[in-house]
């Protein structure tokens, strides 16, 4: 898991070969403009996905992983709180895994405060919980398949 904010988005472009397109289109875009909903950049390999929603609470949210893509989820508007645990110690699951989620009951371990212009990146290997705050929270996730 990283935290950073986009000011220091060019240390982290060598970390997957599609990490440079993420921080190109985020330069390139204005992503205030785009409507909530999934927007292509590299097929299925890389999407962005816009959302817009109220924030819920540490009790409503849960645990989530993926095994196939990498998430960089950048806030927008309002102060995402994700919740971070490392898969590893996730132990309690609420369902199987199906399609690329699978959620857990487990508490998370740490609670990152992330900020308009802040992002963090969670690896297949990161559970997070992420949209817990106050107020709405605008962000865009980028996709990225893993390998």
């Amino acid at each position: 898991m990283i935290l950073s904010t986009l000011s220091q988005s060019d240390r982290y472009a060598a970390l997957h070969p599609l990490f440079p397109r993420v921080f190109e289109y985020i330069r390139s875009t204005d992503l205030l403009a785009l409507a909530p909903g999934r927007y292509p950049i590299v097929g299925d390999d890389l999407y962005v996905i816009v959302e817009s929603v109220p924030a819920r609470t540490r009790a409503e949210a849960k645990l989530e992983c993926h095994r196939k893509y990498i998430d960089i989820q950048l806030v927008l508007e309002g102060t995402d709180e994700m919740g971070w645990k490392a898969l590893a110690d996730c132990h309690n699951p609420v369902s199987d895994y199906k399609t690329d989620i699978q959620f857990f009951h487990d508490a998370p371990a740490t609670w990152i405060a992330t900020p308009p212009g802040s992002f963090c990146i969670f690896f297949p290997e990161d559970a997070h919980a992420p949209l817990v705050g106050t107020g709405n929270i605008r962000k865009v996730i980028f996709k990225i398949a893993a390998g």
